[in-house]
């Protein structure tokens, strides 16, 4: 069997022209679509993602500014300056670069994001309204995979799906848009996670998997039905023989399942590209209800 290889980018790209024209529209009354990256400390890792998100704004016609805090920072000063976000009308989104040095409580500090700025998603009143189905802004990697999916003409109606990671940044999200008469919903929605006695019993009957939990090569070829289709969110780095002496896997095995399952996202290069996008797009609705 040939399994379908569903990569990001052509889709990251496909949504990146499609938000051309409403980029130029808000361009032409000098609206310039602006983000505020904020990131705490100098995590490498952390640090390259920024990066990467601001090279796609500049790139995209909008514009990133990166806000680069002390690590000792306090948590009152890190609200104070997440306020004086709030109150500039020339900032659009919020992002607060996770994770957070562990002396700063994450909850409270995503709360303290105004919601109409909130392009991550995370604000409890986002997350809110996209449960009760009137979402303003869905948080970004979990709609990168239902893009993923609607791209490559995967239908979701009526499938059995299971989702392996209850994260309040993918796994609930997930449950609560693919469960609900969305464009892409209307699915039977069972989400896995460690009080889950076998995963393998409900992932052998899935139509589609969808794995956030963080686990080098989790899911392998015993725990699935034949054609099935895969969505991998997971990113780690496993010891290898290479030059770096690293590799960078996905939570699922993707050797193990490749010849069995009907389509996968490959690690890197499937979810990866499309977090970015949808921040891009979130970035750009918020930008849009400023000038209404």
């Amino acid at each position: 069997m040939s399994t379908k290889i569903l990569k990001g980018i052509p889709v990251s790209k496909n949504i990146k022209l499609s938000l051309k024209e409403r980029i130029n529209k808000l361009l032409d009354v000098k609206v310039v679509p602006t983000l505020a990256a904020v990131l705490v400390g100098d995590d490498a890792a952390s640090r390259i993602y920024v990066n990467s998100k601001h090279k796609t704004f500049i790139k995209n016609n909008c514009n990133s500014i990166v806000h680069q805090l002390e690590k000792s920072i306090s948590q009152a000063e890190l609200i104070s300056f997440i306020n004086l976000l709030n109150s500039d009308n020339n900032i659009h989104g919020i992002l607060i670069q996770l994770p957070l040095p562990e002396h700063l409580n994450e909850e409270i500090i995503l709360n303290s994001i105004n919601s109409n700025k909130d392009v991550d998603g995370f604000h409890p009143i986002n997350m809110g309204k996209l449960l009760i189905g009137s979402p303003d802004f869905v948080p970004c990697t979990p709609q990168g995979c239902l893009e993923i999916l609607k791209y490559y003409n995967i239908s979701v109606q009526s499938k059995h799906i299971v989702i392996i990671g209850r994260s309040n940044i993918v796994g609930k999200p997930l449950m609560a848009l693919l469960s609900q008469k969305f464009e892409v919903g209307n699915a039977t929605v069972t989400i896995c996670h460690t009080g889950t006695d076998d995963i393998s019993y409900y992932t052998k009957q899935a139509d589609i998997i969808i794995v956030a939990i963080g686990k080098a090569l989790f899911l392998t070829s015993d725990m699935i039905k034949k054609n099935v289709d895969i969505i991998d969110v997971g990113i780690n780095r496993i010891e290898s023989n290479s030059e770096k002496g690293y590799k960078i896997v996905g939570d699922v095995d993707y050797d193990d399942v490749i010849d069995k399952a009907s389509s996968i996202t490959p690690v890197p290069g499937g979810v990866g590209p499309m977090t970015i996008t949808m921040l891009l797009n979130n970035t750009i609705i918020a930008a849009e209800r400023s000038i209404i």
